[in-house]
């Protein structure tokens, strides 16, 4: 396993989103996310997406980065009145404790708890990462997911406030 890098997160640029894209459209990256655009591949579908969500005052999308290079990319948003926050690094990054700090630095900017995440129950590295980072497991969901094209469980995770 090589040494993590120098990782931070930082906004989302335009000259970002052509290796957003070309990272959500990976096939064993697709997979391994499971809850995925219908058509990893459609770029149109992706840039509407991106917008979207880039210009929404629920969310805050940020690009990981490796001692200044693309890593992956991650985000904080609101949905259905929970505070969520989510990652996908590039598998050139995956296992060498990217995803950790990522999340760390994610998690230290967010002052809101409970705190949610959600993994497909297949991505075991992605659920470690959540429970190093002191998130719980508090349901599992069952829901289709276009990445693996079939119905498949889903952990709930919540990061609550430390107890003083």
């Amino acid at each position: 396993m090589t040494a993590v890098g120098h990782v931070d997160v930082r906004a989302v640029d335009d000259d970002d989103l052509d290796a957003i894209f070309e990272m959500m459209r990976d096939p064993e990256a697709v997979a391994m996310a499971a809850f995925t655009a219908d058509d990893p591949g459609d770029r149109a579908a992706f840039d509407e997406w991106m917008s979207r969500h880039r210009h929404s005052p629920d969310v805050e999308m940020f690009t990981v980065t490796e001692d200044g290079g693309f890593a992956g990319s991650a985000a904080l948003f609101t949905i259905s009145g929970d505070r969520e926050v989510t990652y996908w690094i590039a598998r050139h990054a995956w296992g060498r404790g990217v995803a950790t700090e990522a999340l760390r630095l994610l998690v230290s900017r967010e002052p809101v708890r409970p705190l949610f995440a959600r993994v497909a129950t297949h991505n075991v590295r992605s659920a470690a990462v959540l429970r190093k980072a002191g998130f719980t497991e508090v349901s599992r969901d069952r829901a289709y997911a276009p990445g693996v094209g079939a119905e498949i469980e889903e952990i709930v995770f919540t990061l609550v406030p430390a107890i003083e």
